[in-house]
């Protein structure tokens, strides 16, 4: 199993603390593809050893060769939409995380999707249980 994991960076990294244990997470069902995204080190600055079209190109690559996508959409992200849109284009199964905070909404056209599978959690805990769960609901082999 391939996992696309998708977060925040230009955005904001408001959640980054949260991304070691959810790539954790996934790490237990499967190769994640984009265990980087929980290198404390990135910024909101993204990063700067490469292009943003080297960055485009990987990231669609490795999209294309994932079996799944797992994005975390609490800080909303126009890279994380384009990500979850292409992945959709290519049947990918997406989960999206998103963790309720005053103040905070999520985008209706992820919430609002069919094709998304939406959870919400409040502790790390909760994201982890709400992984899981989408495993064995959708019997997705490890």
């Amino acid at each position: 199993m391939k996992i696309y994991f998708s977060a925040s960076i230009s955005g904001g990294r408001d959640q980054a603390h949260l991304y070691p244990a959810i790539i954790e997470a996934l790490e237990a069902k499967g190769k994640v593809l984009t265990a980087f995204l929980g290198d404390q080190g990135i910024t909101q600055m993204g990063e700067s050893e490469m292009t943003p079209e080297e960055i485009y190109r990987r990231d669609i690559d490795l999209i294309t060769q994932c079996d799944m996508m797992v994005a975390d959409v609490t800080v909303p992200s126009l890279g994380v939409g384009v990500e979850i849109a292409h992945a959709q284009q290519l049947g990918k199964p997406v989960l999206a995380l998103f963790q309720p905070k005053e103040g905070r909404r999520l985008s209706a056209m992820i919430e609002g999707d069919p094709n998304v599978a939406v959870r919400k959690y409040y502790s790390i805990i909760e994201a982890r249980e709400a992984i899981y769960e989408y495993f064995r609901e959708h019997e997705i082999a490890e």
